[in-house]
């Protein structure tokens, strides 16, 4: 075993999972309550429904790289995925099979490599103002809208206007794919999904969203408690996001930021940088695990 790994008893590690459970669990339990009532929530069903991680996954409580967990409440991870039994002098414990992580998930460990680089060198675009949002719903008279339930806050035509008034330059390829057939060629760039690592930018919101993506892809690599900060930086995004759409959300107690005039531009770009500062750190730290992982010698 290398001297670098911390060997966890469980009276060390147990506390950490119940309040990993219970921070996580803040957030799904309210999700599961509302799927069981068929109720939907604009803004707070987003995390669970467009992304592929469900509560449950959320819930359990990862430690990362190279810490080795003892005790008997460790068990249970025998049948966990990417786990494995280690002998330390405490007895019987389980840890990351970072091994075997790498040679069954290559290809996406590469690509997150890849995408995280590549966007925290590049330079922010913070003159997007959240039109990709509005994009979707352009031509609602003939295309409806997505969100079905909600009322948009100018109405269609008044939508139209706003998408047809300004520069739309949306980088990011999975706001792009849901763009109206009529939105898709106002978008001063064409993204696909083979030119998504060139075109990330750290000041896109789903770019930044899309960190807590890569966390749970990377898990159980990634400890739990970055995986938490990047699922709340994401809820903190969407929820400036839908404010900033054509949405009215004032049934959900959401005052809009109007980004069709000057000041709803002015604090867009104020609430972007912030979310940028915050996603560069955490971006860092998946980038740090990303790179800490062994090669694979299948390639």
């Amino acid at each position: 075993m290398p001297d670098t790994v911390t060997v966890l008893k469980a009276s060390q590690w147990v506390p950490l999972a119940h309040r990993h459970e219970a921070r996580a669990r803040a957030f799904g339990e309210p999700f599961v309550e509302r799927r069981m009532k068929g109720r939907k929530h604009p803004i707070d069903d987003f995390l669970f429904t467009y992304y592929t991680q469900k509560p449950g996954q959320l819930y359990r409580w990862h430690p990362g790289l190279n810490v080795v967990l003892t005790g008997e409440e460790g068990t249970q991870r025998t049948s966990w995925k990417f786990y494995r039994p280690v002998e330390t002098a405490q007895g019987l414990g389980y840890e990351f099979d970072a091994q075997g992580f790498v040679d069954s998930r290559a290809r996406a460990i590469e690509f997150a490599r890849v995408i995280l680089a590549g966007t925290s060198q590049r330079p922010g675009n913070f003159a997007c103002f959240g039109l990709h949002e509005w994009a979707m719903a352009y031509k609602s008279e003939l295309n409806g809208i997505r969100h079905e339930y909600l009322p948009l806050r100018l109405g269609a035509e008044g939508t139209d206007a706003v998408v047809e008034s300004e520069k739309i330059r949306c980088t990011h390829f999975d706001a792009f794919r849901f763009y109206t057939p009529q939105a898709v060629e106002l978008n001063e760039l064409q993204p696909t999904r083979e030119t998504q690592r060139d075109l990330e930018q750290p000041g896109c919101l789903h770019a930044n969203m899309d960190l807590y993506k890569w966390a749970y892809k990377l898990s159980p690599a990634v400890p739990s408690d970055l995986v938490m900060d990047c699922f709340e930086l994401a809820w903190d995004i969407r929820t400036m996001d839908m404010q900033a759409s054509p949405y009215d959300l004032g049934d959900w107690g959401h005052e809009p930021i109007r980004i069709e005039t000057p000041a709803g531009k002015a604090e867009y770009v104020r609430l972007q940088k912030q979310f940028a500062t915050r996603a560069d750190q955490l971006r860092l730290k998946l980038l740090a695990v990303a790179n800490s992982l062994p090669l694979s010698p299948k390639g």
